[in-house]
């Protein structure tokens, strides 16, 4: 059997999977749970061939649990409901053996399992050609560095001693990103700048 552990805040979704899952004749759920930290703890308690991960939960996102999986015998899938560029990059690179989209049929979801547990690797075919045509960073080393500071309570001084920098320098990084971007706030530039993966 290969024994199988699901993370995904909705529950209805996670108990249709779970429902479906259990159907197959070699997949066992040995834990459905509803949040990142639950997932890390899951995996650590039933030891899982496979996590099936959503990629936003609250408490730690699907991201944020496989980077502290990393290095860890159990093999990642990772589900979403909108997939970026970015997302998909940062999840392969953190381990996901596995990336497909919610929408995909539970026969796919077995399949992909399967493949992963046998040391395969399965990627959702539009989000790849999404990823494979994506646009260039038009950004600096140094804008990129400041908006990886920032989120929704730091000020530009707090970035500015953080990076050793004034704050007017700061104030410059961030609004040249955001006129590169398009974007009407330094946040929505931070956004943007994660989806695409570029930090």
């Amino acid at each position: 059997m290969i024994r199988v552990v699901l993370a995904d805040d909705e529950q209805l979704t996670r108990q249709a999977i779970e429902a479906l899952l259990n159907l197959e004749p070699d997949l066992e759920v040995v834990a459905g749970v509803s949040d990142g930290a639950a997932a890390l703890a899951a995996v650590a308690t039933h030891q899982p061939d496979v996590l099936v991960v959503d990629h936003e939960m609250p408490v730690l996102d699907g991201l944020a649990v496989l980077e502290r999986l990393a290095g860890k015998p159990v093999r990642c899938v990772m589900l979403t409901r909108h997939a970026r560029p970015g997302v998909l990059r940062q999840a392969l690179s953190s381990g996901a053996k596995g990336f497909l989209a919610k929408s995909a049929p539970a026969s796919l979801l077995a399949d992909v399992i399967r493949r992963v547990h046998n040391g395969l690797r399965y990627v959702d075919p539009d989000f790849a050609a999404e990823a494979i045509a994506e646009v260039a960073c038009p950004l600096t080393e140094r804008e990129l560095d400041v908006l990886r500071l920032v989120d929704d309570t730091t000020t530009a001084t707090e970035i500015a001693k953080a990076m050793h920098l004034s704050s007017g320098t700061v104030r410059n990084y961030t609004s040249s990103a955001m006129t590169k971007l398009g974007a009407r706030s330094r946040g929505q530039a931070a956004r943007i700048a994660r989806d695409q993966g570029w930090i």
